[in-house]
């Protein structure tokens, strides 16, 4: 016969291995799931705006802040290139045979030259029977180069014409233009009335167009050429 203390013992020990038994069972299914758990924690992406993600607005925004520097750089070249080939432009044009014309833009010696020239003509293309003399003194003060040549050369004819048809001739010029105008010469186109007038006849009126080149000379505009159109 048994005593009653050992059947308790028997219960305990019994109880106590059922519970290792379910302690065991539990431990072994928790770390059975622990490596799914693990993986999944892995491939989970992380949540928008946690310090591991890149931020692309970031990058959106330095790029629009850039844009506008890039394109005001751009602007600025294209402005100093502009501006350069402008001045260029307006250097050639400047340089351009038109505006080296100073009839163009000096109205001052523009009118002295075609008052000079005036002048001049209305002297050597008046004369009188006996007043050819002086005309021949005042062509020498006037006229220069080929012109002096020429005029010398056809005012004998002229000079024995008055004295023998008592011919008096007076020329005025009625218009001057200069065509081109330097610091040193000058062309003309001039028109001119001439009035001939013979003893005992009536007077005539002619009119004539001359191309005049003239020469500044120390101060004094020379004719050197005179042409007929």
């Amino acid at each position: 016969m048994r005593p009653r203390g050992g059947t308790t013992t028997v219960n305990s020990t019994a109880t106590d291995a059922a519970d290792a038994t379910d302690a065991t069972d539990a431990t072994d299914v928790t770390d059975a799931s622990d490596p799914t758990d693990a993986t999944a924690e892995q491939a989970a992406p992380d949540a928008p705006g946690e310090p591991g993600e890149p931020d692309v607005s970031d990058g959106v925004d330095v790029s629009r802040r850039r844009w506008p520097r890039v394109l005001g750089a751009l602007l600025a070249v294209a402005l100093i290139a502009t501006g350069g080939a402008l001045y260029a432009e307006g250097r050639q044009l400047r340089d351009t045979p038109a505006t080296a014309n100073l009839a163009l833009t000096d109205a001052e010696a523009t009118t002295r030259v075609t008052g000079d020239v005036s002048s001049a003509l209305g002297k050597i293309f008046s004369y009188g029977p006996g007043a050819t003399a002086a005309t021949r003194a005042a062509a020498k003060e006037i006229l220069a180069g080929k012109a002096l040549q020429q005029y010398a050369a056809l005012f004998g004819q002229v000079e024995r014409q008055s004295a023998d048809q008592k011919l008096t001739l007076t020329t005025e010029v009625v218009r001057a233009g200069v065509t081109r105008l330097t610091g040193s010469s000058a062309h003309l186109l001039v028109f001119l009335d001439q009035v001939y007038e013979r003893r005992g006849r009536a007077p005539t009126t002619a009119s004539a167009q001359l191309t005049v080149v003239a020469e500044l000379r120390e101060g004094r505009w020379w004719i050197v050429e005179i042409g007929s159109t």
